[in-house]
């Protein structure tokens, strides 16, 4: 049985560092054998032992007990064995009471940053309704895509060096709804040995998994793509391939491609489905006026996602600081 004020250590993964202190709910419950719990006595502060076993210096004094085992996992014993720097009750008192109050400051920032971060990422979906759902875009034109696009692209063996040492990409490569690749590796380094698309520069490339995943790019070099990808080649005369692309992230295509796609058992849009959307056409001129306002746009989004990540990758870090300083006795 479990008491309130009660910490509980996972013995499996120690690494993970899954620890908790029994809140009041749950007093007197039962708790799984695949915790260690511990119960403070009259000589521990149990908000200074929960403090303790977060620190990097307890993490990894378990995490050594179980390198190079198959299952990484240690005894309620060798958790117990662990020693912890013990002043009077007094003085663990009160580094409990300051730690207490930074990990709250922490958490705030944290919620703060992190909701400023969440507001950034749906930015872009926001930039493209402004742009594809205005009064004005409802007046262009549709045609559908299957008159203005193909998909030509060969098979190829990746196993063969030629192709083996072009960038392959798949859904993983691309960051969903923002048009981007986020790494490249050849195929051969990817290990691929299955049968591959060979894309060609302007290529629009579509993941037609999950589409509501919102996964599309512009290729601006040759490469091979999974089976799972769409290497769409457009009629460059009148539909610009980056405007494909971002209209294949919009709203109102992923709101179709996930309808149609739901009518099979996994998530899929076929050939015939994507070819069938009637794609807006407005005039070359103003796709590529649009689709530079647009990408200025998502430019400054990337760059504040990007300070927003390093300041909640600052804030994660904050924890692990305040408890080595307060258990080096610099509190």
């Amino acid at each position: 049985m479990i008491r309130v004020g009660d910490v509980i250590v996972s013995t499996t993964r120690p690494n993970l560092n899954a620890v908790a202190m029994v809140p009041l709910d749950l007093d007197d419950q039962i708790c799984s054998t695949g915790f260690c719990v511990l119960r403070a006595d009259h000589n521990l502060d149990r908000d200074y032992l929960f403090a303790f076993v977060q620190t990097q210096e307890f993490v990894q004094g378990l995490s050594e007990l179980v390198r190079g085992a198959l299952y990484p996992a240690v005894t309620d014993n060798q958790v117990k064995d662990q020693l912890i720097p013990l002043p009077p009750l007094s003085e663990q008192q009160r580094i409990a009471a300051i730690l207490n109050e930074q990990m709250a400051a922490v958490e705030r920032a944290r919620a703060a940053a992190g909701a400023r971060l969440e507001a950034a990422k749906a930015l872009p979906a926001a930039y493209l309704r402004t742009v594809f759902n205005s009064p004005l875009a409802q007046k262009w034109p549709r045609m559908r895509l299957g008159e203005i696009c193909e998909i030509t692209a060969r098979q190829v063996d990746p196993k063969v060096p030629e192709f083996g040492n072009l960038p392959h990409i798949n859904g993983e490569n691309i960051e969903g709804g923002m048009c981007r690749l986020t790494y490249l590796k050849t195929a051969a380094e990817n290990g691929m040995v299955s049968s591959k698309y060979l894309f060609e520069p302007d290529d629009v490339l579509y993941s037609k998994l999950r589409p509501y995943l919102r996964k599309a790019v512009v290729a601006d070099f040759r490469g091979v793509c999974s089976a799972d990808m769409y290497p769409i080649r457009v009629n460059q005369q009148v539909l610009d391939p980056h405007f494909t692309a971002w209209m294949l992230v919009s709203d109102e295509f992923s709101k179709y491609a996930d309808e149609e796609s739901r009518r099979a058992r996994m998530p899929k849009l076929n050939r015939e489905q994507l070819f069938a959307w009637k794609i807006p056409m407005p005039s070359i001129s103003e796709q590529r006026r649009l689709i530079s306002m647009v990408s200025n746009r998502i430019t400054l989004v990337r760059r504040t996602q990007r300070a927003l990540e390093e300041e909640l990758a600052a804030i994660n870090a904050l924890p692990a600081a305040l408890l080595r300083r307060a258990f080096n006795g610099d509190l």
